[in-house]
């Protein structure tokens, strides 16, 4: 998925409007993520009330007052306007942690011929391998809302690790959050660790034993002998 937009420059969709330019840029914030192409125009009425819904789904998954930990999920809006102002007026009913492309950029063409997007508004899906998740999920962010991205999650196999944060936190007193990726990461060193020191003590008691067994074997073998020679005298 960061393949597709490496060498390509996505803008934030702030009053700033900040540009993300670099590998480092976009790797960050598009690895590892479930990625949605929003195709749409502001002349088109369907886009202009799909906008409300889709920044309320966007929003419970990536906004601190909705959820204490964002969910790993990337927004671009691609502009099939037919002028740079029209796309500018869209993107201000648009969420402000939405990317899109710059209006000069003919890529966002190539990406509608790519996808195979011939109505708007589509909501084109992609997991964290660039392969598609849902050609178009417009129908089921409007029916089902935020619940969408556990089946997508789910089906892309992407594992959040934030929820051992939570569990440890509660019931530990912790030098700092990364201690249980870390006690996790160690967790399997430590077990051979310990494993071999208990072959080892299992060895040396299996030694000791038998030394304590033939040594207890000569004894008696010692008396019987003794006991023998008395007798014969």
């Amino acid at each position: 998925m960061v393949d597709l937009f490496l060498n390509r420059v996505l803008v934030e969709n702030n009053w700033d409007q900040d540009e993300l330019n670099t590998e480092r840029e976009i790797t960050g914030i598009l690895e590892n993520r479930i990625l949605m192409l929003f195709f749409a125009s502001a002349e088109c009425e369907k886009c202009q009330d799909f906008v409300p819904v889709l920044n309320d789904f966007f929003k419970r998954l990536k906004d601190p007052a909705y959820i204490e930990y964002p969910k790993l999920l990337a927004l671009i809006h691609i502009s099939l306007d037919q002028s740079e102002e029209q796309q500018g007026r869209f993107l201000k009913q648009l969420h402000k942690k939405v990317l899109f492309l710059a209006f000069e950029d003919l890529y966002r063409k190539e990406l509608q011929t790519m996808f195979k997007v011939k109505d708007v508004p589509t909501v084109v899906v992609l997991r964290p391998d660039s392969s598609i998740l849902s050609p178009n999920a417009v129908q089921d962010i409007c029916r089902f809302g935020s619940d969408c991205f556990c089946n997508w999650q789910e089906s892309s196999e992407l594992i959040e690790r934030s929820f051992m944060l939570n569990e440890e936190i509660e019931n530990l007193n912790l030098r700092s959050v990364t201690d249980p990726v870390r006690r996790l990461k160690y967790k399997t060193e430590d077990d051979k660790r310990k494993n071999r020191w208990w072959k080892l003590w299992g060895k040396d008691k299996t030694e000791n034993e038998e030394e304590k067994e033939n040594s207890g074997a000569w004894d008696k073998n010692k008396k019987q002998g003794d006991k023998g020679t008395w007798r014969t005298r």
